[in-house]
C-alpha cells in the first residue's frame, strides 16, 4: 500500500524532494498521461445530470459524486487500466489542489456578499468570527484527543480541529436563505466563514513557510508574516479589485474578454501574493469584497457571474470526487465500527460548537437587528456546515506535523463524511426549524403590501387583455380561458389553521413595512441611472452606501442629510484648505521710500524685495540638507566636525543679515508677517547654538551644558520649515482642485438622490396598502426631495462655476445615454447592421471618455445669453432678438421678496443663480375652494426654486394675483422680463407664443402630478410642438367639447374645471379625464386641457412650430 517515489505526490512530506505515496501503490508500468482528462470531464458530466435531476439536494449530489470517487479510487488498487487513470491525481500534491481549486470558490463567495453590510458591521462581524473560531478549536480540540482512537499526536488533533472548524462560506448561506431569514444575518454568517478562512489560510500558510526560519529570529519571522499577511494582503487585494474594475468597466471591452480577463485576474492575484509570501485567499477576499453590481459593464455581470458560478460547482464536483478518489486508495482495514462513532460525535461536536457561539454572539446579533429571538438563534445554530473548503485544507493536518499518522486518509474521511453530513442534516433542520417556530408565516402588513403588488400586476394582465381583443386576427380567441389562466392569485405559504388573527395594521405599522421597499427602489433607481451612464460610478456607490447604512434604522427614509452625513471629505478638505490659506506667504507690499533717502537705504530696499533675495532664501535652506544629514549621522559628525561647525556660522550669519535687512526696511511691520516671526525664531535659535557651541568647546566637562548643545542641534530642523512657503501654494491649488472635483460629485450624488425620488413616488401606490399611507409616504419623499433640491441651490450659490461645470457634464451624459437607447433600438429592428452599430457606439464611448478630463469650472455666460433658456422660445432667432433688449438683470440679497401672494404680477423671473422658497396656499388650478371641500385650509404649499426655473409664468398669462409668496434663500440673480413687454411679445407674435407657454405650463402640471401615467409617453416639448404628440385646448365657461378615445390617448385636465355632459360628473384640475367621458364642458371662466394624441408614425407631421392654430380656435377670444 505504500512505497517510495521520485515525484512529488498527494501526500507531501515534511523533508526532502522525494515523498511518499502513501494512498494506493506505485505504478509499476509505463504511466500514460493521456486518461486523468477523461476522468475530470466524466466528473463534471456525472455532477451536471445529478444537479439536473436531483434539484435542490446538493447533499445527495456531493455524497454520490463521493460515493463515485470511492469506489473508482477502491477499484484502482485492483485494476491496473483503473489505476492509471488516477495516478496523475495520486501524483499531484495536495497544496496544489488546494491552489487549483479554493481561489475561485472563495471569490465567488466574497462577490455575493454585500460589501456595505460588511463595512457597516465590520467590527461585529470580526468579534463573532474570532468567537466561533475559539469555541470550535476549544471543543474539537477536548473532543478528538479524548474520543479519536488513531494515536494521532497533539499537534495532528490540532490541526485537523482547525480544518474541521471552518465553515462553508457558500453552503451556509444559500441554506439560510431558504428560511426567509433577514439578509443582515446571511452576511454576517458569510463573513464569519470567510473570515474564519482567511485565519486558516494564514494559519497553514505561517507552517507551510516556517521550515526555512532560523530558531534565532523565527519570532520575527512570524510576526512579520502575520502583518504582511494581514495589511500586505489586504492592500494587494483592493489594487488589484481596483485593476479589474477598470478593466470590466471600459465600454470598449466585450463579454467573452471580460470573462477571460476576470477568470485570469482571480489565478493571478492568488499566485503573486502567494509568491511574495503573503495570503492569496484573503487577497481574493478582498478583491471580492471590493467587485459589486456597479464594477461590470451593464448586462455583463450576469453573463460573467454565471460563468463563474458554473465553473466553481464544477470545482465543488472535482474536490469531491478526488477526495473519495484519495480515501478508497487508502487502506479500508483503517474504516471500522469506531470510524462510524466518531464521525457522529464529531458531527454533534462541530453542531455543538455552533449552538455555543451563537449563544454567545446573541448581544452583538440582537444589537444589529430587533427582529432577532430564539428562533432565530435555533435556526442559525444549524448553520455551522462544512464544505469544500475544509476538505481542500484536511491533507495539511497530515502534511505540516512533526509525527506522521500511519492512516493519513482518515484526516480526509472524517471531514468530507462530516461535510456531507452537516450539508444534508443541517440544511434540512435549518428549513424544519424555521417552518415549525413560525419564522416562514409573513406579518400581515406584508400581506397587505404582496395583495397590492399582485392586484397591481393583475390590473395590468387586464389591460393587456383589453387590448388584445382589438386585434382582428384574435376575434376567436376564447377569452375568459385567458383570463382565468392569466389571473395571478395571492397563496399564504402559512395554512389557515396556522394563522393566528390580527388586528388590522395601523398606518405607522404600514409605513415602517413599506420603508424597507422604497430603499431597495432607491437603491435600484441608482443602479439604472449608473447603468445608463447617467449617473458616474464613484456617485452611485456613495448613493447605495449611504442607503445599505441608514435604512436598517427604524423609522428612517434615506434624506440628503444622511448622504452629507456618510460623505465627511469636504470638511476635512475645507479645513486643510483654510490652514492653508492661513499658512499662505504674502509679501510685503512695498513701503514708500522718501525721495532724498540714503543710498544705503535704497540699497537695502531694492535686495529685500528682489525675487533673486527670496530665492536664495530657498536655496540656502535646501543646500542645508546635506550638512543637516551629517550631523545626525554619529560617524559623519565626527568624521567633520570643524566642517559642520563653520557651515553652522555661514548658515546664522546669513539668517542675521536677513533678518537684519528686512527689519532696516520694515521696521516695526517686520512681525507682521507669520513667515518673518519664523525666521527671527530660526535666527535666534541659531545664535543660541552657535553660543552653546562656543562654550562647550571652553568647557567640555560640562554635562548640562553639553546636553544644551545637543537639543539645540536637533532644533536645527526648524531651519527646513521657511521651505514651506513654496509648497504650501501648490498645496492649496490640490485642494482647491480636490474641493471642486468633490463639489461636482457632491452635485451629480444630489441630482441622483433627486431622481430615485421621482422614481420611487411613481411606485409606492403599489406597496402602500391604503391610500392615507400612500399620502404620508408621498409626503415623505415630497419632503426629502425638496430639502435635496435647497441643498441644489446652496451649492450653486456656493460654488456657481463649479455647479455650471457639473450640470454641463451631466447634461453631456444625458444626451450621449439617450443617444445610446436610440442607438440600440435603431439596431433592435435591423435598421442598422452590427458594424455600423458598433462604429457609431465607440464613437459615443469615446464622448463620455472624453468627460473624465472635463473642466472643474465654466464660468456663466451673459445675461441675455440666458434666454434660450426660456424653453418656450425654442432658440427662435427672431423671438430671442425682440426680448434681448427688453430683458434685464434683476439682483436680490438673502431674505429678500421677489413677488408677494395676492399681488398683481409684474412679470416673469429666469433664476440664472442661487435659490428662492416659494410658500402660500396650495395652487387653485383655476378652481374656487368652495369647491374642494377636502382640501384643508391650514396646509400650506412649499418649493424650491433653482438656477433655471421661472417664477410668475401662470400668473402673467392669467393677469391673476400671485398665489405664493417667493423669498430669496441666498443671493439671487434673475432675468426679468415685464409683463408689459411679454404682452408685446404675445401682439407680435401670436397666437404660438402663448400656446407655447401654455404648452410648457400643461406639460410640467402632468408630469408633476401623473408621472406615473404618462411615463410610457414621449412629451418632450420639442417633440409636442414639432411633431404635435400633444397640444393645449382652451375652454370656456358652457363650451364643449367632444373626446374622441381613437384620436385622444389620454386628455389631462391642467387648469380649471369641467363637467361630463352624459353624467354631470364634475371634474377640477389637476386630473386625468376617465375613458368613459366622451364630452365634458367648461364650468369655469377658463378651461386648459392637455391631449396626448394617439401616435401615429406613419403621419408624422414636418408643420413648422408656429402652426398650431388648427388648435387654437377659441384662444384670441379667450386673450381678450
Amino acid at each position: 500500500m505504500s512505497g517510495k517515489a521520485t515525484n512529488s505526490s498527494f501526500w507531501a512530506s515534511k523533508y526532502g524532494t522525494t515523498p511518499d505515496l502513501l494512498c494506493g501503490r506505485p505504478a509499476d508500468y509505463l504511466v500514460e498521461g493521456n486518461h486523468f482528462s477523461m476522468l475530470v470531464f466524466a466528473i463534471i458530466a456525472l455532477g451536471g445530470i445529478l444537479k439536473m435531476v436531483l434539484k435542490n439536494s446538493e447533499a445527495i449530489v456531493f455524497t454520490i459524486i463521493s460515493l463515485c470517487g470511492f469506489v473508482l479510487g477502491h477499484f484502482a488498487l485492483h485494476f491496473v487500466e483503473v489505476h492509471q487513470i488516477v495516478y496523475a491525481l495520486l501524483r499531484t500534491p495536495s497544496f496544489s489542489l488546494f491552489c487549483y481549486f479554493s481561489p475561485l470558490i472563495i471569490f465567488m463567495a466574497a462577490l455575493d456578499m454585500d460589501f456595505y453590510t460588511l463595512k457597516n458591521v465590520f467590527w461585529q462581524v470580526l468579534l463573532i468570527g474570532l468567537i466561533s473560531t475559539s469555541t470550535a478549536l476549544v471543543t474539537l480540540g477536548y473532543v478528538v484527543p479524548k474520543f479519536n482512537k488513531d494515536s494521532w499526536d497533539l499537534q495532528s488533533c490540532l490541526f485537523f480541529g482547525i480544518t474541521l472548524g471552518i465553515t462553508d462560506p457558500l453552503h451556509s448561506v444559500n441554506s439560510l436563505k431558504n428560511t426567509g431569514i433577514p439578509k443582515i444575518y446571511a452576511d454576517i454568517i458569510r463573513g464569519e466563514s470567510l473570515i474564519i478562512c482567511s485565519l486558516a489560510a494564514i494559519f497553514f500558510g505561517l507552517f507551510r513557510s516556517n521550515t526555512t526560519y532560523t530558531s534565532m529570529y523565527r519570532e520575527l519571522y512570524i510576526f512579520i508574516g502575520v502583518f504582511l499577511d494581514v495589511f500586505g494582503s489586504i492592500i494587494c487585494g483592493y489594487w488589484c479589485a481596483k485593476i479589474i474594475q477598470h478593466m470590466l468597466t471600459d465600454p470598449f471591452s466585450n463579454t467573452m474578454t471580460d470573462i477571460i480577463f476576470c477568470l485570469s485576474m482571480v489565478y493571478m492575484t492568488f499566485y503573486i501574493v502567494e509568491f511574495l509570501g503573503m495570503s492569496g485567499i484573503l487577497a481574493l477576499v478582498t478583491v471580492g469584497l471590493n467587485l459589486d453590481s456597479l464594477s461590470f459593464r451593464p448586462r455583463s455581470e450576469l453573463i460573467i457571474t454565471k460563468f463563474l458560478v458554473v465553473l466553481s460547482s464544477a470545482y465543488q464536483h472535482l474536490t469531491y470526487a478526488f477526495f473519495g478518489i484519495v480515501i478508497g486508495c487508502g487502506e479500508i482495514e483503517y474504516i471500522n465500527f469506531h470510524t462510524i462513532v466518531f464521525i457522529l460525535i464529531l458531527f454533534v461536536t462541530v453542531n455543538f460548537a455552533r449552538l455555543l457561539t451563537v449563544l454567545l454572539a446573541s448581544p452583538i446579533l440582537k444589537r444589529l437587528s430587533k427582529e432577532y429571538d430564539w428562533r432565530w438563534g435555533v435556526v442559525i445554530s444549524w448553520s455551522g456546515i462544512r464544505g469544500v473548503f475544509s476538505l481542500l485544507l484536511a491533507p495539511e493536518a497530515y502534511n505540516l506535523v512533526e509525527q506522521k499518522v500511519t492512516a493519513p486518509h482518515m484526516f480526509i474521511l472524517y471531514i468530507q463524511v462530516v461535510s456531507l453530513l452537516t450539508m444534508g442534516i443541517n440544511t434540512y433542520m435549518m428549513i424544519h426549524s424555521a417552518r415549525t417556530l413560525g419564522l416562514f408565516a409573513i406579518s400581515l402588513p406584508r400581506q397587505i403590501i404582496m395583495q397590492n403588488i399582485i392586484q397591481h400586476i393583475n390590473e395590468i394582465i387586464q389591460s393587456t387583455i383589453t387590448l388584445s381583443k382589438t386585434e382582428k386576427l384574435l376575434t376567436n380567441v376564447n377569452w375568459n380561458f385567458v383570463e382565468e389562466k392569466s389571473k395571478i392569485e395571492y397563496i399564504n405559504p402559512v395554512s389557515d389553521d396556522e394563522e393566528e388573527e390580527e388586528e388590522s395594521p395601523t398606518d405607522a405599522v404600514l409605513i415602517e413595512e413599506a420603508r424597507l421597499p422604497v430603499a431597495m427602489m432607491q437603491i435600484s433607481s441608482f443602479e439604472k441611472q449608473c447603468h445608463d451612464e447617467v449617473l458616474e460610478i464613484e456617485a452611485a456607490r456613495i448613493l447605495i452606501g449611504a442607503a445599505k447604512r441608514y435604512c436598517p434604522i427604524q423609522g428612517r427614509f434615506l434624506s440628503i442629510y444622511d448622504v452629507s452625513t456618510y460623505v465627511r471629505t469636504r470638511n476635512w478638505l475645507m479645513k486643510f484648505k483654510n490652514v492653508l490659506t492661513f499658512l499662505e506667504y504674502r509679501k510685503e507690499k512695498l513701503p514708500f521710500i522718501l525721495p532724498g533717502s540714503s543710498k544705503f537705504l535704497i540699497l537695502v530696499y531694492h535686495i529685500v524685495f528682489s525675487e533673486e533675495f527670496e530665492y536664495t532664501g530657498h536655496i540656502m535652506t535646501l543646500l542645508y540638507i546635506y550638512p543637516m544629514i551629517m550631523h545626525l549621522w554619529p560617524m559623519a559628525r565626527e568624521l567633520n566636525v570643524s566642517a559642520l561647525i563653520s557651515i553652522n556660522y555661514y548658515f546664522v550669519f546669513f539668517y542675521v543679515i536677513r533678518s537684519a535687512l528686512k527689519i532696516i526696511i520694515l521696521k516695526r511691520k517686520y512681525f507682521h508677517q507669520r513667515w518673518n516671526t519664523l525666521e527671527f525664531i530660526i535666527m535666534i535659535v541659531g545664535i543660541a547654538d552657535t553660543i552653546c557651541l562656543y562654550f562647550v568647546r571652553l568647557r567640555p566637562e560640562n554635562l548640562v551644558l553639553i546636553q544644551c548643545t545637543v537639543i539645540m542641534g536637533y532644533l536645527r530642523i526648524i531651519r527646513f520649515l521657511p521651505i514651506l512657503k513654496v509648497i504650501i501654494p501648490v498645496l492649496k491649488n490640490i485642494a482647491d482642485v480636490q474641493l471642486q472635483k468633490h463639489l461636482s460629485l457632491m452635485y451629480c450624488v444630489t441630482k441622483g438622490y433627486v431622481k430615485s425620488l421621482e422614481d420611487a413616488k411613481l411606485l409606492i401606490k403599489q406597496i402602500s396598502g391604503r391610500e392615507s399611507v400612500y399620502q404620508k409616504l408621498y409626503e415623505i419623499l415630497e419632503t426629502n426631495q425638496q430639502d435635496a433640491i435647497k441643498e441644489l441651490g446652496l451649492m450653486e450659490h456656493e460654488n456657481r462655476d463649479v455647479v455650471i461645470a457639473a450640470k454641463t457634464k451631466l447634461v453631456i451624459r444625458n444626451v450621449i445615454s439617450d443617444s445610446l437607447k436610440d442607438l440600440a433600438f435603431l439596431r433592435s429592428r435591423g435598421i442598422i447592421d452590427k458594424y455600423e452599430g458598433i462604429e457609431i457606439k465607440t464613437a459615443l464611448f469615446k464622448k463620455l471618455k472624453v468627460l473624465e478630463n472635463f473642466p472643474m469650472a465654466i464660468p456663466p455666460p451673459a445675461p441675455h445669453e440666458y434666454l434660450h433658456n426660456f424653453i418656450w422660445l425654442e432658440n427662435e432667432d427672431l423671438i430671442i432678438d425682440f426680448f434681448r433688449d427688453k430683458v434685464t438683470l434683476a439682483c436680490f440679497d438673502y431674505g429678500d421678496i421677489i413677488c408677494r401672494e395676492g399681488e398683481m404680477p409684474t412679470g416673469i423671473y429666469l433664476i440664472i443663480s442661487g435659490m428662492a422658497i416659494l410658500r402660500g396656499s396650495p395652487p387653485s388650478f383655476g378652481v374656487e375652494s368652495s369647491q374642494r371641500p377636502d382640501r384643508e385650509s391650514k396646509t400650506m404649499f412649499t418649493e424650491y426654486c433653482t438656477s433655471g426655473d421661472i417664477i410668475g409664468e401662470l400668473s402673467c398669462l392669467l393677469k391673476h394675483e400671485i398665489e405664493y409668496t417667493a423669498i430669496c434663500e441666498t443671493v439671487l440673480e434673475a432675468c426679468f422680463i415685464s409683463m408689459e413687454d411679454l404682452y408685446e411679445g404675445f401682439d407680435a407674435f401670436w397666437p404660438f407664443l402663448e400656446h407655447k407657454i401654455w404648452l410648457k405650463l400643461a406639460l410640467s402640471i402632468a408630469h408633476k402630478y401623473f408621472e406615473s401615467s404618462i411615463s410610457n409617453e414621449d412629451l418632450e416639448f420639442q417633440k409636442c410642438v414639432t411633431l404635435k404628440h400633444a397640444y393645449v385646448e382652451t375652454l370656456s365657461s358652457d363650451n364643449e367639447m367632444v373626446i374622441n378615445n381613437m384620436t385622444m390617448k389620454l386628455v389631462i385636465l391642467v387648469y380649471g374645471s369641467v363637467i361630463d355632459t352624459m353624467t354631470e360628473q364634475i371634474y377640477l384640475a389637476p386630473c386625468i379625464i376617465p375613458k368613459t367621458c366622451e364630452q365634458v364642458q367648461g364650468i369655469a371662466d377658463l378651461t386648459k386641457l392637455l391631449v396626448i394624441r394617439v401616435s401615429e408614425p406613419s403621419k408624422k407631421s414636418n408643420t413648422p412650430v408656429m402652426d398650431h392654430r388648427q388648435h387654437q380656435s377659441s384662444n384670441s377670444q379667450q386673450r381678450k
